[in-house]
């Protein structure tokens, strides 16, 4: 079995490796710390060198020459490159945004925060996604979830909306970046605070920051 470990800390990379080694054997593991090494290594499996597992962190140094800015990135390329790997994404962020996006444009096989992970369950969930079977921690889970408690987050255009006013674009400024019509903006905004309940723009950033959605 072939395992792909990306991560930038090294010590974290080794306590996967050796409770992976402990329990699978035969089973080959290749590291990489940052988005070059995860691109280097990913680009030999048209080599012949596939890979049956992938545990990937979000949150890695980029290689920008390569357009690769996180394990988001590294996870698409990835899918593109060996689509019969089962990727299994790791978090440090509990922010619902990032975990919706990463659930949406990823779908990865298996999907855990690190605040989550032990040796244990690092096994466990492996076994599991060899097994077919998809793997949610309890903490993602409870994130997707609320975000689907806000219909109107599911939204990419709200989400980026909610996401350029918080770093400070006014409304009429939102066209530029969103594009959509204006007129489509103001309307999805009286939407988005009417679900949560606020009066202004300001008050609709402040709940959304507050709740986790930004």
């Amino acid at each position: 079995m072939n395992i792909l470990i990306v991560d930038d800390h090294p010590l974290t990379i080794e306590g996967y490796t050796k409770a992976i080694e402990n329990v699978f054997t035969n089973c080959n593991v290749t590291l990489a710390y940052d988005c070059r090494e995860a691109y280097s290594e990913i680009s030999k499996v048209k080599s012949g060198q596939n890979f049956d597992i992938a545990l990937i962190d979000m949150s890695l140094p980029e290689y920008a020459v390569q357009k690769l800015f996180s394990g988001i990135d590294i996870a698409l390329l990835l899918r593109n490159i060996d689509p019969g790997c089962r990727i299994i994404m790791i978090t440090a962020h509990t922010e619902y945004l990032i975990i919706y996006d990463i659930h949406k444009k990823i779908r990865p096989e298996g999907f855990t925060s690190k605040g989550e992970l032990t040796p244990q369950n690092l096994v466990r969930i492996i076994q599991e996604v060899l097994d077919s079977e998809k793997y949610i921690s309890p903490i993602v889970k409870d994130c997707i979830s609320k975000i689907w408690q806000k219909d109107l987050m599911v939204d990419d255009y709200n989400r980026q909306i909610l996401f350029y006013l918080s770093k400070g674009y006014k409304l009429k400024e939102l066209d530029q970046v969103v594009f959509l019509a204006v007129s489509t903006i103001q309307r999805r905004v009286i939407q988005m605070k009417q679900a949560f309940d606020v009066p202004d723009d300001s008050s609709l950033v402040k709940v959304a920051i507050k709740q986790g959605f930004i």
